[in-house]
């Protein structure tokens, strides 16, 4: 940091932030409403400095110091209108954070002064200064060593997707030195990329890591938001996931460990995808702090409430909405995600509550101006986009809904899956749609099959092991009484509520989880695995735990079932050899070539006769076979060559009885091999004993609640 020169040159209006081009920085900010802006510098030992912005073009207000360099610490004050009634919120005692921060400083400690209000009494306006109080922006370096980084480009078809919470996913690592334990560091340790190697993972999905900030009422219960939906800046790498010593003056060093992060993991071939909020800030409703876009312009970032603007609109429970109707708001979606991406190296985002981002007026248009913008982008159009189709608002459950270039978290996927496995009646028929791809959701739009994030767990709601321990949601710890969090979980707990030491409740518990994990990595899609499931992780019962920065939420790498890791490590593997497992393209249920009586795909009931209407009807079946042929995967690759693969018979039971199913004859296969039983853990290598031979037209038993998986040799 050096002495800045006493006046800013003019500088220019773009881009927006703070820039350092190795001799000074130049300072831009959008404001329409503003009438005077101040860019308030900070030494190391606080003292504050003060410059107002010369020049304004077009409602962004700039300006250039030279001198001023990296690890400069900055803050904004806006002066203009204040009228909460009319949505004018301006109030120059509130040092703001720049929307456009590459770091952040500091946390958020509370204090009133962050407040426009007096808690005491609302409606009185608080002129406290908020400087000594609120996060300072941070200058940083654009530059970085690269070396020769390029992004993976995993193809979808292929891409295994890891879902994980940076710091919960290697805090208590044995292996990981404990100074890089639940830092991006420690993401990037060679012991953690040999893990994701071994389950295949081809890219991390990580929790949001973009700076945020704990809200008010779970500091006061002695709680955090550990998972990080809360944004306050859509640019800075969350300073909590870096290491030691970059709070304060070092504070830009997050970005430069969050890269290379970046480019460890490409190295291992691991594609980095963001879970980005964009939907809303940590700001929250009218009651909220005035931290950043509030005190800059309040009506051009969030959507006010029609005729009464002193509130917001809330489509995603959390008390504001950004205004996706607004050019500035947009720009400053998109100029964020490029950022990701060029600076960043980043190679694609899931979208929080999506549909929010299609209220470009009240109703969800998949035909809105930020689709449009998207897709003509030619950076972000290249990356993976994936939507939560939802969000909380009317007509806010959009699955299958989104433009063609968008993948989709598949809600329907994950409830019919877990319905199936748990025994509930009528599935049959929805099921065999969710394990070929869902081609009703996303085939009428020319989408593909990998449109479709197959999930059973995700980081809200169950873990894996708690889907089939508990019956009920266990969030007594969140302090609200157990009010939070979904009900309708889908979930079986095998004959007792948590805890247990039955050894017959356990057993069925461990191959309820293979049945779940063979489902998930073996359906036509894109898998995506929920950090800890491969190992066991339980929280307890607990559903929602977005505020439990601890044992309870983190990874138990000391408790870890290396069966369940071997087991799903192979299942990765056996997707990952057998492309008939990850086509291209949806079934046609036609025979692959002209004279051949086998189609691509073929069902069969338990008595070996292919299913009929009213077999998928059937309100009591719970059992199917499904006749995968490697011949009919209807692809090229690169050189133009058609792709086969062996065939396979998938062999579901998810009744509660053992059941005799007979194996297709008629051409279908004379002698099939067991590379897959979720009783006895068995899998392709694995030391479960000699492979077991089957004849085709074979009658053979299934053991209640459980999958076989067999491959044609013969």
């Amino acid at each position: 940091m050096s002495t800045a020169s006493p006046y800013p040159w003019p500088g220019s209006a773009y881009p927006l932030g703070a820039s350092y081009d190795g001799a000074g920085t130049n300072f831009a900010l959008f404001s329409d409403v503003a009438e005077r802006v101040e860019l308030c510098l900070f030494d190391d030992d606080g003292t504050e400095t003060s410059f107002r912005l010369p020049e304004v073009d077009g409602g962004v207000w700039h300006g250039y110091l030279p001198n001023v360099g990296t690890a400069q610490h900055y803050g904004y004050r806006v002066h203009g209108p204040h009228n909460p009634a009319a949505g004018l919120r301006c109030n120059p005692a509130k040092l703001l954070i720049d929307p456009y921060a590459k770091a952040i400083s500091a946390p958020v400690d509370w204090d009133e002064s962050l407040f426009s209000y007096r808690f005491g009494s609302p409606k009185k306006r608080n002129d406290d200064d908020s400087a000594p109080h609120a996060p300072r922006s941070v200058v940083v370096s654009p530059f970085f060593d690269w070396a020769d980084d390029r992004h993976p480009r995993t193809p979808y078809h292929e891409t295994v997707i890891y879902e994980a919470h940076v710091r919960g996913l290697t805090i208590t690592h044995p292996d990981i030195p404990e100074e890089l334990r639940g830092t991006y560091s420690g993401l990037a340790h060679p012991v953690m990329i040999d893990h994701l190697n071994r389950l295949g993972v081809t890219a991390v999905e990580l929790m949001p890591v973009h700076q945020s900030v704990s809200e008010h009422h779970l500091v006061e219960r002695g709680l955090t938001n550990y998972w990080g939906y809360n944004t306050v800046a859509f640019l800075a790498p969350h300073t909590g996931y870096a290491t030691t010593g970059t709070i304060g003056p070092r504070a830009g060093e997050v970005v430069t460990q969050f890269k290379a992060m970046v480019r460890e993991l490409h190295a291992a071939g691991i594609e980095v995808i963001l879970d980005v909020v964009y939907n809303h800030t940590a700001e929250g409703d009218h009651r909220g702090p005035t931290l950043s876009l509030r005190g800059i312009d309040n009506a051009a970032y969030y959507r006010l409430a029609d005729g009464k603007p002193r509130y917001y609109m809330d489509y995603t429970g959390t008390g504001n909405s950004l205004n996706v109707r607004d050019p500035h708001t947009l720009q400053l979606i998109m100029d964020s995600l490029r950022y990701w991406v060029t600076d960043m190296h980043v190679d694609g985002f899931r979208f929080d509550l999506a549909s929010t981002l299609a209220r470009e007026f009240y109703d969800v248009d998949r035909l809105s101006t930020f689709f449009d913008l998207v897709q003509q982008d030619p950076v972000i159009s290249r990356v993976k986009l994936i939507a939560e189709p939802w969000d909380v608002g009317p007509g806010g459950y959009q699955v299958g809904n989104f433009p063609p270039l968008w993948t989709e978290w598949n809600g329907k996927y994950r409830d019919t899956v877990r319905d199936f496995w748990r025994g509930e009646p009528g599935t049959l028929g929805e099921f065999g749609s969710r394990l070929t791809g869902s081609s009703d959701l996303y085939q009428d739009d020319g989408r593909r099959p990998h449109a479709s994030i197959n999930f059973v767990t995700a980081h809200d709601g169950f873990t894996l092991n708690d889907l089939v321990s508990y019956n009920e949601k266990h969030n007594e710890g969140n302090g609200e009484g157990n009010a939070d969090g979904a009900d309708d979980n889908r979930s079986w707990n095998c004959g007792a509520e948590g805890r247990t030491d039955d050894p017959e409740v356990l057993a069925l518990r461990a191959r309820q989880r293979r049945n779940l994990l063979v489902t998930l990595f073996l359906s036509q899609g894109t898998p995506m695995l929920s950090h800890g499931d491969e190992l066991g992780r339980t929280q307890q019962g607990n559903n929602n735990a977005y505020c439990q920065d601890n044992e309870l939420s983190w990874v138990d790498w000391s408790d870890a079932d290396e069966d369940l890791i071997a087991f799903t490590a192979a299942l990765a593997a056996l997707r990952r050899n057998h492309p008939v497992f990850r086509r291209r393209r949806f079934f046609a249920g036609r025979p692959i070539r002209r004279g051949d009586e086998l189609r691509d795909i073929a069902w069969f009931a338990p008595s070996g006769a292919e299913m009929t209407p009213r077999d998928w009807e059937a309100g009591f079946g719970h059992c199917l076979t499904v006749f995968l042929n490697g011949e009919g995967i209807a692809d090229r690759d690169p050189r133009g060559q058609r792709v086969t693969d062996d065939s396979f018979l998938l062999c579901f039971n998810a009744h509660h009885e053992d059941v005799k199913m007979r194996l297709p004859g008629n051409g279908y296969g004379q002698e099939w091999t067991v590379v897959i039983d979720t009783v006895t853990a068995e899998t392709p290598g694995g030391a479960a004993g000699d492979e077991r031979r089957l004849e085709g037209d074979e009658a053979i038993g299934v053991t209640a609640r459980s999958l076989l998986v067999l491959q044609r040799t013969g």
